[in-house]
């Protein structure tokens, strides 16, 4: 039969992406980013700057930036090694999309994509959007308009498996016209797949956007229904499973990023379904895909984990930089 023989979550922020000298420009950019402090509640660039004082001023030197930053640049390449090393036959990458394919008139809770190629193409920035951090997002999208292999069989087999076990999934076997695949999905092709054919099976949980994002609960429920998909597949395929997104962001969380990798090595699935769902939204909203993951990976151990509290400004904001692999 088919197996789960991999597993892996990252986070996919451009700031993984930027020049290590345009650090200290967040500066410039974060007070305009709409906040949510750590208990859920709306709240302001200068009202958390005021809360800590000078307290960060140690991590904010340009030097101890780029450390980091390079810290996490190290992580990315140890997975991207560990992934294309597992000789799969397809990787799933649980993601999101924020208003790039689907948008307010239709933003489905789940949906799997079953085509048999999907579309990659450069990034476009939006207007306003800073030079600095448009170069950034332009290394997280393919440089050139190609389309990559989808894993087409097993897409509609996990949606015919996903609807035996009572979830109402969306499917999609192409994408609106010009468009190419979603942040998400692009992360893990450009920088954990390094532009490899590695046939591929997208799915959407609608993290972001109010109001029918799936509970903490369901997300689990829906990787459990994953992972017995996958093990129910006709053959030998080798398959590996990715959550794409996260940790907590805008503003860093590290308790809450800490209790996320506590539950999961752990495979502590009762406080994964218990995580509050005030604190899991904005940026943090894509922690549902990690617990989605893991609700697929009940089987499997993690077997290295790296963490690297992003924070760049005086206010605390920034990415909770996590990975995760399961063997």
């Amino acid at each position: 039969m088919a197996r789960l023989v991999l597993g892996a979550a990252t986070s996919h922020t451009s700031m993984l992406l930027v020049d290590p000298r345009d650090l200290p420009r967040y500066r410039e950019w974060d007070p305009g980013i709409p906040l949510l402090d750590t208990n859920g509640a709306p709240t302001t660039f200068a009202r958390e700057a005021e809360r800590r004082g000078n307290s960060l001023a140690p991590l904010l030197t340009p030097e101890r930036l780029a450390e980091r930053l390079a810290e996490a640049r190290a992580h990315i390449e140890h997975m991207a090694d560990e992934i294309l090393g597992a000789d799969l036959d397809a990787l799933i990458i649980v993601g999101d999309d924020q208003n790039e394919l689907y948008l307010p008139d239709n933003h489905p809770a789940l949906l799997v994509y079953h085509g048999e190629t999907i579309a990659a193409l450069p990034y476009t920035a939006t207007p306003g959007r800073a030079d600095w951090l448009v170069e950034a997002s332009k290394r997280q999208y393919s440089a050139v308009a190609r389309d990559y292999p989808v894993a087409h069989e097993l897409a509609r087999h996990l949606i015919g498996c996903l609807i035996d076990s009572d979830f109402d999934v969306s499917a999609a076997r192409h994408l609106p016209q010009g468009k190419g695949e979603s942040h998400s999905i692009a992360f893990i092709h450009t920088q954990l797949l390094r532009n490899r054919p590695v046939p591929i099976v997208p799915v959407f949980l609608n993290a972001y956007f109010p109001p029918n994002q799936p509970t903490p609960s369901r997300c689990y429920a829906i990787g459990q229904a994953i992972g017995r998909a996958v093990a129910s597949l006709p053959g030998e395929a080798r398959i590996g499973i990715v959550a794409s997104g996260g940790l907590s962001h805008f503003l860093v969380d590290e308790e809450l990023d800490g209790e996320v990798f506590r539950a999961i090595r752990a495979r502590d699935a009762d406080a994964l379904r218990a995580l509050p769902r005030e604190k899991l939204n904005s940026g943090s909203s894509e922690i549902r895909n990690w617990i989605c993951v893991a609700g697929a990976l009940e089987a499997l151990d993690v077997s290295w984990t790296g963490y690297v509290p992003g924070i760049r400004t005086e206010a605390g904001t920034g990415t909770g930089l996590g990975f995760a692999l399961w063997r």
